[in-house]
Parts: C-alpha cells; structure tokens; sequence
C-alpha cells in the first residue's frame, strides 16, 4: 500500500497538544500532597453528578493516543513493514503496558509490614527497572550485549519485585492481582483495540466511525441495562471503561483520519469547523444522557463520554489552528520534553514521591495550600518536565 505525506508525517499540533495534556496530568497528580485544592480541579466522588479538571485530563490524552495513531501505524507501513510486523508490536507495546500498569497499581495495594523491603523502596526499584527494560537504547553496536544484560536486569528485577510483594495488610497479605489495570494499563487496552482496528480497516474512515459509534453504544446500552444477559462474563471479558476507555481513542483516530482523507491549506477552515461540529454533537450527547446516569469518571457514565470527547474534538481544533494555520508553537518549547518522552515524564514523579518520602522531606504548609500550593504543583510539573528533557540528553528515554 502507497502510504501519503499525511499518513507519515506527525504533525505538531499533536505534539504539543499531548505535551500541554501531559503537564496537566502531573499537575493534577501532585494534588495529593496539597490541602484545601479547590472542588473544580478535582475528581469527583463515584456517588457524584460532577466532574472536575482532573476527570478531564485522561480522557484527553487517551484522544490524543488515538490522533497519534494513524501517523504511527502508517510510518511503519511506510518503511517497509508488513501488517504482521505491525501487528506483533502492537502486542508488545500493549503487554508492556499492561505489565507496568500492574505492577503500579499493586504498588499502590501494597502493605509494607512483613515484606522484605519497605513500600517506596520497592517503588523505586519498580520504576529503575522499567527504565532498564524499556530504555531507548542506542542502536545495533558493538556494545550491543550490554543493553541486552541491561533488559534482562530490568526483567530479573521485576521477577524479584514480584516474588516478595505483599498486599492486603498484615493478617490478611495478598499476592499481586489486577484490582484495576491502572492508568497505563487502561492505556494499553485502549491502544490494542483501536490499534488493531485501524491496521485491519485504514482503508475505509466509514469503518472505524462504526468501530466508534460501536463502543459508544456499548457504554450506553450498559448504563441502559441491556446487556445484563452478558453479566456472567463480565469479571472476566469485557471492554474496559463498558467501551468508554477506547472510545476516546477510536474519536481521535477519526480526528486523524478525517485529516488525512480531507485536509489541505485551501480547506483548513472547512476540517477546524468539522472538528468543532463534531465536539458541539458530543457534548450535546454528554449532557443529554447526564439526566439518566450522571457525569461520573469513576463509572465511565456516557456523560463524562460525551462530554470528555466533546472537549478533546474542541480543544484539538484550537491547537490545530493555533499551531498549524497560525505557526504559534515557539511557547510550547518548555514542554517538548513532555510531547516526546511522555512515558518517562509520568514516570519520574513517582521516583520523586518515594525519595522525599524515605527521607522524610516536605515543604511546610503555607507552600501547599490553597493558590500557593497550586503554584507549588504548577511549577513540579514544569520541573519534571525539565528533568525530563535533560535525561533524554544522556540517552535516558523510554520507548516502547
């Protein structure tokens, strides 16, 4: 298959779209360590009809997953790449995900009474071994060997991790089991449907709108009760989210096939508009739905869908005219690191929590309340940003 310019070609606005989503996500993340956050920036509670900034942020970076997808898939083809090939990496880059994203979410499960090294310690190994599997590693050398000891460290490592976990609390210690599959798991089972998806039906945009408009009525037909008769097999299959998880990336697969299929510089107005219309028609759809279920992330409820999505087709059409009509791009330089190496970027926090943790370091009060504190978080996320981009200097770059 001829793969076009627009296929391989990434284009910026996403880049930077993902890195601005990137550095709320840190910023949301570090709420934690905050007191009196105000109610807007925060999740909701399950029982809720609310939703906060930070039930927003994910929702978008899993429709940014879904823009970069086509521009991924269709660079491999263009190399030479048989769908075969692109399909075995799509399984390894969706075990590696789901992989971290259990370890993760057991480190959050985990008791550190009776184990044989504390909880943050654990921690801290737990992500030096992800940077030692999935390290960027120079190209064939002659050194070549060492990066493989490297991997097989990193493997070996986890395996340790694993053989001496303990969850649960002290009377009643767990192994490690998938309470939730995590953020980064969440990730991956999104990537793998949409992924497969777009490489078996890249050639029709009418298919993966179906393939869409599919998991959006899966989500709704379960908060409807009508798919109670599948209840035996839920535990075990079933789409993460009731659908709602991949239907935010499959919504920016067709942003990105829409690109593809209809855009030049003489009709950018005409895709900007479709992109805002098609935004207006989910969010129409969120809080229509909002009477019956409510806006709740926790539940994955067809209005935090709708409204989520709404969100990402808008939001996305102002980066794209912002950066690819207006060329307004040079402010986002900060946050490149953040648009580039997005998986190290969220995963350096949690090296830091862990470190000021065990030596029982924290900033005094004044610094963490109110706008103060939310400044403190702002400027955590730009630092680890920095930091970021700094390691990737010295060869420190996880790629998956």
């Amino acid at each position: 298959m001829e793969i076009s310019n627009n296929q391989t070609n990434r284009l910026d606005s996403i880049s930077i779209f993902r890195a601005v989503t990137m550095f709320l996500m840190i910023f949301v993340n570090d709420f934690w360590t905050l007191e009196n956050v105000p109610k807007w920036l925060l999740h909701s509670a399950a029982e809720e009809d609310a939703m906060g900034l930070s039930d927003v942020v994910f929702p978008v970076f899993l429709f940014i997953v879904g823009l970069s997808l086509p521009f991924a898939i269709g660079n491999r083809i263009s190399k030479g790449d048989s769908n075969r090939q692109v399909l075995v990496h799509i399984m390894e880059r969706t075990l590696a995900l789901l992989l971290m994203g259990i370890f993760i979410v057991n480190y959050e499960n985990l008791a550190s009474e009776g184990m044989l090294i504390g909880k943050y310690a654990w921690e801290i190994l737990m992500v030096i071994a992800f940077f030692l599997i999935w390290n960027q590693y120079p190209k064939q050398t002659e050194t070549g060997g060492q990066f493989k000891l490297l991997k097989l460290t990193g493997y070996v490592l986890l395996l340790f991790l694993a053989a001496i976990y303990k969850g649960g609390d002290q009377q009643n210690p767990v192994w490690m089991k998938t309470h939730w599959w995590g953020i980064l798991g969440l990730i991956g089972w999104s990537y793998l449907i949409c992924a497969v998806t777009y490489l078996y039906f890249k050639h029709s945009l009418v298919l993966i709108v179906i393939s869409w408009l599919i998991l959006v009525t899966f989500n709704l037909a379960d908060f409807a009760g009508w798919l109670s008769t599948l209840d035996n097999v839920r535990d075990t299959v079933w789409i993460v989210g009731s659908g709602a998880i991949p239907a935010f990336t499959m919504a920016g697969l067709v942003a990105s096939m829409l690109y593809q299929r209809y855009y030049n510089k003489h009709n950018a107005r005409i895709f900007i508009s479709i992109l805002i219309l098609l935004g207006i028609f989910c969010l129409l759809y969120g809080f229509g739905t909002r009477s019956f279920w409510g806006i709740s992330k926790i539940r994955a409820t067809p209005a935090w869908l709708g409204i989520c999505t709404g969100i990402s087709f808008i939001f996305y059409g102002i980066f794209f005219w912002l950066v690819e009509i207006m060329n307004f791009k040079k402010w986002a330089n900060v946050l490149k690191p953040a648009g580039e190496a997005t998986l190290t970027c969220y995963l350096i926090p949690y090296l830091w929590y862990a470190m000021v943790t065990i030596a029982d370091i924290s900033l005094p009060i004044f610094f963490r309340t109110g706008v103060i504190g939310l400044v403190k978080s702002a400027l955590f996320s730009i630092t680890v940003i920095i930091v970021t981009g700094i390691i990737n200097r010295f060869g420190i770059k996880l790629k998956i």
